[in-house]
């Protein structure tokens, strides 16, 4: 009996429908991220780009993300860099680490709302970007979500 394919595929030999379900929808990616010039690292805010719709945890326009904001890191098997600076809970990083899913991943538990009920959505803790000046960002700044 075949396995999880996201347990005998590496990230760069997965179809585009089991990359697209690899996300869990919590809307962490799309914060606002701030980068400590010295040391490089990620610092995340509580604000969240203009085009994520908080309460749902998912892009307005996920089609077309990458025109509607030219800053947007558009994630794929060979771009490292974004990988590099998703959460420590993002699956994509995860499996890039060689690390297993964890319960609450919709993958695993089969259900959508076991996100939020693990306290992994974005929904309820973030603000939209329209509603911040980009000078007020390390004043966002939280330590419930890091990269490490």
């Amino acid at each position: 009996m075949p396995g999880n394919f996201w347990e005998e595929k590496s990230l760069s030999e997965m179809n585009q429908e089991e990359w697209e379900s690899l996300c869990d929808g919590c809307g962490r990616c799309c914060l606002n991220k701030l980068e400590d010039e010295d040391s490089g690292e990620i610092y995340f805010t509580n604000v969240a780009c203009r085009f994520l719709d908080i309460e749902k945890c998912s892009c307005v326009d996920y089609e077309n993300r990458k025109t509607m904001m030219p800053d947007c890191m558009i994630l794929s098997a060979d771009n490292y860099e974004a990988l590099e600076v998703m959460p420590s809970t993002c699956a994509y990083r995860l499996l890039q680490l060689n690390k297993p899913l964890p319960e609450w991943h919709p993958l695993i538990s089969g259900r959508r709302e076991s996100v939020s009920e693990a306290n992994i959505s974005v929904t309820g803790k973030v603000v939209s970007e329209d509603h911040i000046h980009y000078e007020q960002l390390p004043e966002h700044l939280i330590n419930w979500i890091t990269t490490k």
